[in-house]
C-alpha cells in the first residue's frame, strides 16, 4: 500500500510541475486536476495505510 501512496505523491508532483509552472500551456488545467486527483488519492492511501496498521496492532492486544 505504500508503494500506492509515493506513486500518487510522484504523479501529483509531476502534474504539479506541469500544470502550474506553465510547461504544458495547452493542457495546464487538465494537470493542476490531475494534481488535485492524485493528492487525494496519495492522502487517501496514505490514511488507509496507517488505519489498516491501527487494527492491526489492536487486534494483536485482544
Amino acid at each position: 500500500m505504500l508503494s500506492w501512496s509515493l506513486t500518487f505523491f510522484v504523479l501529483a508532483v509531476i502534474a504539479a510541475i506541469f500544470g502550474f509552472a506553465g510547461i504544458a500551456t495547452a493542457a495546464a488545467g487538465i494537470a493542476k486536476i490531475l494534481f488535485v486527483v492524485f493528492l487525494v488519492l496519495f492522502i487517501g492511501s496514505f490514511f488507509f495505510r496507517a488505519a489498516g496498521r491501527a487494527d492491526r496492532v489492536l487486534d494483536r492486544n485482544m
